[in-house]
Order: structure tokens, then sequence, then C-alpha cells
């Protein structure tokens, strides 16, 4: 087992492969297998034991799950162990869980169910084998019995679950757990309370049964998604893989917010992207370089290790032009590793997940946590993404984007961060009560005045898209948030809360009131009406160590990213917090991850820029690598700075230090380029 996760140089190697294909694994050679991902420097690799066709590519026990893929004549995961470990490479072996076309076909009972009764997955006269098996059936312990046969015969490094999600199920054995465990079958709620507790339990009992065979051995799960649900799950999970492809649904937004989630829950992280130019067994394509060098540094400038997937052919040889593609990245990410070693990451900024309040999934973010993430990003700021159970201490500003409500006990917790010094912008319904629009913390001195204006349909006209802006609201900003911004008013397209204040609460911004709200009865020109110059209320309010926008800014970004929104909040930010812990004169597409290496006594600064266009409809792609050069960056330290260099190049690079800062010019930044400050 490898004793870093951040050396991680990972092959996620699928082979799902259909009966009709003969003569499987005919040309696989093991020590040419084994040279072909040395040389492409991948020191791990995850190796197929059962598909979601159902096959077996070992000589297992076919009377469990399987049978051995029709085509396979020799005990192909065995022969590619066997030459894996031999050369040194990790291995993780891979089964499926809840996709496998063949057992649904054997046992259609043990599907999961939708309350309307049709069964959950492809339907009969659709190609693929995307049918759901429940866990609260007997194929949970069948699954079982095909673990302890693989553990067995092999002794892997660790095991790699793939697809387990929460059921949301009603067929009988679902319904009869529900029923032992005090919930109601016929309650949406209940049901999705119970799907999220069976795959959690689940998920801990299949670990413990690996780690019965080997306590050492890594063990984790694939839903394709990690979200709220695994904070009770976590303790399953030696590390995350998370399944990240940009170009295969989950878009270049999901890893900057799941992966800032998924570090703070304890388990390392590693990212999983793919060799492929769109997505999963995409055969015989091929990921630009520069965007796969993207995918792969911008998962170690976040602290994770590094995955990338490809689909072996059935012939069992390792494709040659991919494994050049891999070795050139990985090559470059293993000249990486000294400075990689035990990092963790430094930040000053907790976010608040608006999952934990709005649910979400796979490729099914909410749209505030990528608006203000992306905002954050292009601002170099340094952030976690947590929920209202972590500890706050850590954080020097709390953001709570658009829609976290705050309960009685999450009131307090914040009553006390802010009593030890801790700042706090909210935006929108964050702050209010969970089903109320009063404001959770009276000492905020904020008070919703009313629920503002509806539209022809008489539905609320706030935090509601419509398509010609029929309720936008324009924002003069003070004196205070005029950076970049200025005087003028600019509009917020989304309608805002309607928030008065108390006396003794700063006014930072006002909303101008446009001549009318556009409808039917009174409109003007293409889209919203211009500014009346009238007042209509505050936009952006201070009380000490709180400022609150009553625009769902986060969403607002995310939409249709006005600059000016992204200035109002960073502007707001450094009111709370004047001395980040990194900031940049570069360009916005400049990326960065600011990493500590305590037992090497420095610290490590990730800068990246490539920039993704939406070249095609389907998906953005990177291609070029765009070079900047000559950027000022300044860190806070709060300690004595030895010297600062480039690396892994090793160039010194000339440096100041001033009131707990260090100030440094970058002279190039030519795709990916750490920056390694030592400290007295």
């Amino acid at each position: 087992m490898l004793s870093h996760i951040g050396h991680l140089r990972q092959i996620h190697l699928d082979f799902h492969t259909a009966e009709q294909v003969g003569s499987v694994g005919h040309a696989f050679d093991g020590e040419q297998f084994a040279a072909r991902l040395k040389k492409a420097h991948v020191n791990s690799i995850i190796l197929f034991a059962r598909c979601h066709h159902g096959f077996l590519y070992y000589h297992g026990d076919e009377t469990i799950l399987g049978p051995v893929h029709p085509g396979l004549k020799r005990d192909l995961l065995a022969e590619q162990v066997a030459a894996c470990q031999a050369a040194g490479i990790n291995v993780e072996i891979y089964t499926t869980v809840q996709w496998d076309v063949l057992t649904v076909h054997r046992h259609p009972e043990w599907r999961v169910m939708h309350a309307d009764g049709s069964f959950e997955g492809t339907p009969p006269f659709e190609a693929g084998f995307y049918r759901k098996l429940s866990l609260s059936t007997p194929y949970a312990d069948v699954f079982k019995d095909h673990v302890r046969d693989i553990l067995k015969r092999f002794t892997p490094d660790g095991i790699y679950f793939d697809f387990i999600r929460p059921d949301v199920c009603v067929n009988p054995y679902s319904m009869a757990m529900m029923e032992r465990r005090g919930l109601d079958p016929a309650n949406p709620r209940d049901r999705e309370e119970f799907g999220f507790w069976n795959a959690n339990r689940y998920e801990i009992e299949l670990s413990e049964l690996v780690h019965s065979y080997d306590p050492k051995m890594t063990v984790t799960f694939n839903g394709g998604h990690v979200g709220m649900r695994h904070r009770q799950a976590a303790k399953a999970y030696t590390h995350f893989e998370l399944e990240t492809l940009p170009s295969g649904g989950w878009g270049y937004m999901y890893f900057p917010v799941t992966g800032r989630f998924a570090r703070t829950l304890g388990p390392d992280v590693v990212g999983t992207t793919g060799k492929f130019h769109s997505t999963w067994g995409d055969f015989h394509t091929l990921k630009n370089l520069a965007a796969l060098e993207y995918e792969v540094f911008r998962m170690v400038a976040q602290g994770a290790g590094c995955s990338i997937g490809d689909q072996l052919h059935p012939s069992g040889e390792l494709d040659r032009e991919t494994y050049e593609l891999v070795g050139k990245v990985y090559g470059e990410l293993e000249a990486c590793e000294p400075w990689l070693d035990g990092c963790k990451p430094a930040v000053d900024i907790g976010v608040l997940h608006p999952e934990e309040f709005l649910g979400g999934g796979v490729m099914d973010l909410p749209r505030a946590i990528q608006g203000i993430t992306r905002m954050l990003m292009e601002g170099g700021h340094q952030f976690d993404i947590i929920d209202t159970t972590q500890s706050l201490d850590k954080y020097k500003l709390l953001i709570l984007p658009d829609f976290i409500r705050v309960d009685d006990q999450f009131a307090r917790k914040l009553a006390d961060y802010q009593a030890k010094g801790g700042a706090i912008i909210m935006s929108y319904q964050s702050g209010l009560k969970p089903g109320s629009d009063v404001f959770a913390r009276p000492e905020w001195g904020l008070s919703v005045l009313s629920e503002g204006p509806v539209d022809d349909t008489g539905l609320l006209a706030r935090g509601r898209r419509y398509e010609r802006h029929d309720f936008a609201q324009y924002v003069r900003a003070g004196s205070a948030l005029q950076r970049n911004y200025g005087p003028c008013e600019h509009p917020v397209y989304l309608h805002g809360m309607d928030v008065g204040s108390e006396e003794g609460v700063e006014r930072l911004a006002d909303f101008i009131q446009p001549f009318f709200d556009r409808s039917y009865k009174h409109y003007m020109s293409h889209l919203q009406a211009p500014s009346s110059g009238k007042v209509g209320g505050g936009a952006v309010f201070r009380k000490g160590s709180l400022i609150y926008f009553a625009s769902p800014i986060a969403c607002q970004y995310e939409e249709c990213a006005p600059l000016w929104v992204k200035h109002l909040l960073l502007n707001a930010i450094d009111l709370l917090l004047p001395q980040p812990l990194f900031r940049h004169n570069g360009p916005s597409t400049i990326e960065s991850g600011y990493m500590l290496q305590p037992d090497k006594n420095r610290a490590v600064l990730h800068l990246l820029h490539y920039i993704p266009e939406r070249r095609g409809s389907e998906f953005d792609v990177v291609e070029d690598v765009i070079p900047v050069y000559d950027i000022d960056v300044s860190l806070r330290a709060d300690k004595p700075v030895k010297s600062v260099s480039t690396a892994p190049q090793g160039a010194p690079l000339a440096f100041t230090e001033a009131a707990g800062r260090i100030d440094i010019r970058v002279p190039e930044v030519n795709g990916h380029q750490m920056i390694v400050v030592e400290f007295a």
C-alpha cells in the first residue's frame, strides 16, 4: 500500500465487456502490461474482478455471482495482479455493487422499485446495464459472499466498490425493512431517510468485512458523488475517490466544490478523471494533453491524489498512445511529489454547503455553491466547503450562500464563533430560521419587511429567474464597496429579500428601483426598465463582523457571472478579512492552492493557468496552455521566511517581508507552477 495518498498516480482500468465479444484477454502479456504502466509513471491500478455486464474476470466461484465471461479462457485478473505486484504497482480490485445486468435478469425481484411500481433504470428495449439492485434484498448477502471469494483468492492493496447509492425503493424487501425500523414506506421522507441509512449501513458492513481479512487494506466506494450522507459513512472509507470527469457530465466545477467538501470529512481524497475525450467507454479517444494536465494538477493543488480512468480493450493489451499521454502527465506529477508529501490545505474561509438544505447529487450541485465557489476561486481565496456540524474554529470568515437556514443549535454555534472573533457573510435567505422569514439571531439587527412582489401568475418573484429580468433590482454601492464597482448602479437580475435594519446597522449598498417591474401591463425595450433613481431599500448591510446581502448573489453569479456582483462580494470579504492567506494581481483565470508541509517546515503554493472553453455544445475542452508572466503574489506568513523558490525547477525567487506578509514576483506560470516557501 502506498504510504501517502499524495503519491498516488493511479489508473482506473474499466473492463465492462459484452458477452458477444470473444477471445477476451488473448493479447495479454504480463511483462508488457506492467512495463507499459511503469513507463507511464503509474504506481497504482484498479483491476476488474467483475463488471456491470455481470461477468467475472477471474476463476471465481460462479455459484455466487457471475459466470466468468464466456469469451475468457485464462485467469486474467490473477495474471494482471501478479504482473503488477511483481513490478511494485499498487493494486485495488474492482467489483460492482448495484449494477449487474445478469443478476437483474436472474432475479428481477431484487431490483429497486419506484413508488409507482416501476423498476429503476434502463427500460427493456434500451441499451444499457443501468438497472439497480436493491441493498434490502437477499442480493446484499450474496454480494458479501462474492467479496469473500475475492479476498480468499487475492491479496490486493485495496478493494474498490463501484456504484453504491441510496435506494428510494418500495420493493417488498425494502418496505419490510422500513417497517422494522419504525418508518412509513408510504412517506417519501421516510423512504429517503431509509435509503441513506441503508447505503451507509451496507458500506460500513462491507468495509468491516474487508478489514476482517486485512486491516491495512484500503476500501473505497463510488456512487458518482460525495455529499452530506458521507459524514455518517466516512468511517467505512480509507479514502474517497471522487469520480469527476469534466467531459462526462460532472463539468469543471464539480471537483473544486466536492473536493473541498470531501477533504473535511476525515479520509484522504483522490480525484478521478479520464483519458477519454468524453466519458467512460469512449474507446480509441484521447483527452487533450493540456486538459489532462489541468485536471490532474488541480487535484494535487487541493491536496488530493490522482487517478485517470481508461478502459482496457477486450484483447487485454493496453493502448500505447493512451499510456504515452498518461506518462507525460504522470512524469511531471512524479517530479512534484517531494512537495506533495504530507501536505495539508491552508484555508481561512469556510463556506457552508447548500446541499445540506437543498439536496443534490451526481451532476446536480446546487447553483449557489457553484456560484460562490467560482467567485472565491477567481478572487484567489483559500477555503473549505463545510456543513453545520463541523468545527468553525479554523476559519476567520464564514460564508453562508443564499440558502443556509439557521436553526437554534447552529445559531448558538454562530454566536460563539462571532464572540471568538469570527466574521460572517450571508446572502438572500441565509440566516433565516427554517421555514420562516425571521432571522435566527436578533443581535444581527435585521428583519424581513415583506415577501416582496408577486408575478402575474401569483408566484413570489424573489429569487426566481425571469427570461427578461422582469423583477431586476439595481444596486448602488456605498464607498466601502465601490472598488472596481464605482458609484453607479448595476442590476441584480434575481429579485432579493425586502429587509430592514435596526439602529446601529450600516447600509453598505442600496437597492434602486426601476421605473416599474416588467409585465404585460408595462414594459420598456427588451429587458428590465431602467433605474428611476429612487432608493428602494437596503441591498447590503453590516453590523460589526457580519455582512448580509439581500440578493441571491451566489445563484446570480452562477447564472450569468455579472462582474459587478463578484466585485461586491470580494469587496465585502476585504472588509472582514483584510489580510487573506493569499492574493495575486494576475488574471481571474489563475487557480490556486496554498498547502502547508509541516514535516518540512515549509508552505507550497500551487498556481494553475488553464482556460476551459465551450468549443462544442456538449462540454468544455482545454487545448492550449497559455502562459502568464510576472505575477505578483502575497502570502500571509506567520513565521520568518528563509527562502523562496520554484518547484520542481529549484530556481530561487526574490521576496520581501513586511507586516506579516511575504511578497513574491512569479516570473512565469506555464500551466502549473509550484512556489515553495521555506520557513526559518
